[in-house]
């Protein structure tokens, strides 16, 4: 089962795992570095992370993408 994750924090974690910095996720968003900070925030506890790495790894085996995704 997939936990409810909004279609922003979805985008902003695809980012992240696919190996960006805050501020190019908040750059290619169009939003502020704050408010991709506080998508990050949410998605570590709806996950049940603390990093970005557990957080890519976590979001790959929900299903949410795929390493190939990452890779295109």
């Amino acid at each position: 089962m997939k936990l409810e994750l909004t279609d922003r924090e979805k985008s902003v974690l695809f980012l992240l795992a696919k190996g960006m910095k805050n501020e190019e996720i908040s750059d290619k968003l169009h939003i502020s570095v704050h408010t991709t900070k506080a998508h990050l925030e949410m998605i570590y506890e709806k996950l049940g992370v603390k990093n970005r790495v557990q957080a890519a790894i976590k979001a790959i085996a929900l299903g949410y993408f795929t390493i190939n995704d990452l890779l295109n």
